[in-house]
């Protein structure tokens, strides 16, 4: 199931990007810092009242000139209205209200969408007056907030997560298995969604960015059942020019929230790049199955028999934090080894599913520190006292300790490691939670 969507829109200067950075400074935010994890400022996952949604910084509605003011606010308008759950219509309370917010309002009031005002640089109780104007847009109650200043963030997030829809639709059967295709825009992800299929579900085309939906395809291989999402391309925040674009980056991380596993593709002959570990780095920390998919293995220059091991050397040093997930070199063009792709992702979805009994990792445990006894820190040695799996889609697993802060991070990526040579978890991030527990409780 996918997490609803929030999408801050106004003009620019209106701190759209100052009200996504404080929401994260009051530490609703739920995405944990992975080491080697590079991520996108451009969303943000968060939790208000046990409401989980990802907020989305847009950027400023740019009006570069009177001949572009209607067709800019017409598509970030549109597009808003037609992704988001939630729009957060940012104003600036200073400077009142002006003829571009009733421009993009007008685009708002037709959608069924709904529409929190936030009208913000309001810094004290006295100035509140300055948003009563904004009412005559005709989108309900504007709420005044500071966003540099905290002020009445707390109501503004009630009003946004009020607002979310109240029924939730299952997006799948219980026993589908749902893929998500992202990557770069131009690394064959529609080719590789068609070869999969064996025939045309998705329009092909060498310009980049050409896919801009998320398109679901079910089919059945080999008596198990898959949902396809083909994502729109993501591209690098400094190269997204046109509005839709940036909206493509939307549909695909909500589409990402909705696998089971993900497929990230990448191009034989281009490698890894920056973008690259942005994408894969929010499927990491999405807790999904990931398979790395290098595509256009075909035309790869100066394929020799040692070619495939030194490519996976260097996606494994540049992607450290992907050390788990297999890799896969295949040609959509000529099919190349594409038959594998379904047969992998069922393994990985099962090895998402992998349940360990207690007394088994305990046993592990036992073992690990016989191994590698847990370091001391000012005369105080950590000691595990038992483990236990509290979770799947990803495992979770919790470590219960005599301190917490005496577990370094190198130490639990050991009992990681550990789990993995014991266990598989091929294709999963593991999530390790460390919990204080009293020696006197071991028992």
């Amino acid at each position: 199931m996918s997490k609803p969507i929030v999408a801050i829109v106004g003009r620019p200067n209106v701190g759209k990007s100052t009200l996504f950075n404080q929401v994260g400074k009051r530490r609703v935010s739920i995405v944990d810092d992975f080491p080697g994890v590079t991520r996108d400022r451009i969303y943000m996952d968060a939790e208000w009242l046990n409401h989980t949604f990802t907020m989305i910084d847009t950027g400023g509605i740019e009006l570069e000139s009177s001949d572009h003011i209607l067709k800019s606010m017409r598509q970030q308008a549109q597009i808003a209205m037609e992704e988001a759950d939630v729009i957060l219509f940012v104003l600036d309370g200073r400077a009142g209200l002006t003829t571009a917010d009733e421009e993009v309002a007008h685009m708002l009031r037709s959608t069924k969408k709904p529409v929190i005002l936030a009208v913000n640089k309001i810094d004290s109780p006295q100035q509140q007056a300055d948003s009563y104007e904004f009412y005559n847009l005709g989108l309900g109650e504007p709420i005044p907030i500071s966003a540099s200043n905290s002020l009445n963030l707390g109501d503004l997030l009630d009003a946004v997560v009020a607002a979310f829809p109240q029924e939730a639709v299952p997006d799948k059967e219980a026993d589908e298995i749902s893929i998500a295709v992202i990557g770069r825009p131009n690394v064959g992800k529609s080719s590789l969604v068609n070869a999969l299929l064996g025939e045309q579900r998705v329009i092909v085309s060498n310009i980049p960015g050409t896919t801009r939906d998320a398109i679901d395809t079910h089919f059945v291989k080999d008596d198990t059942k898959f949902i396809l999402i083909d994502t729109a391309g993501m591209r690098r925040k400094g190269k997204i020019d046109e509005p839709v674009e940036r909206y493509s980056v939307m549909r695909s991380l909500r589409a990402i929230d909705r696998a089971d596993v993900v497929l990230m593709v990448i191009d034989a002959v281009d490698g890894i790049t920056e973008q690259d570990k942005k994408i894969a780095g929010y499927a990491h920390e999405s807790g999904k199955g990931v398979i790395i998919v290098v595509n256009k293995w075909d035309i790869y220059p100066d394929k020799d028999d040692k070619s495939t091991l030194r490519f996976t050397e260097e996606l494994r040093d540049q992607i450290g934090f992907l050390q788990y997930a297999p890799v896969l070199y295949t040609s959509a063009l000529t099919t190349q080894r594409v038959q594998r792709v379904t047969e992998l992702v069922k393994y990985v979805a099962e090895q998402q599913s992998m349940r360990i009994k207690t007394s088994v990792l305990n046993e592990l445990i036992r073992d690990a520190v016989s191994i590698n006894p847990p370091p001391a820190h000012k005369g105080r040695r950590l000691k595990i006292l038992f483990m236990t799996q509290a979770d799947i889609q990803p495992p979770k697993f919790i470590v219960f300790v005599n301190d917490p802060e005496l577990m370094h991070f190198s130490y639990l990526r050991f009992l990681e490691n550990k789990l993995r040579e014991s266990f598989g978890f091929e294709g999963t991030p593991l999530r390790l939670i460390v919990r204080g527990r009293s020696e006197d409780e071991e028992e």
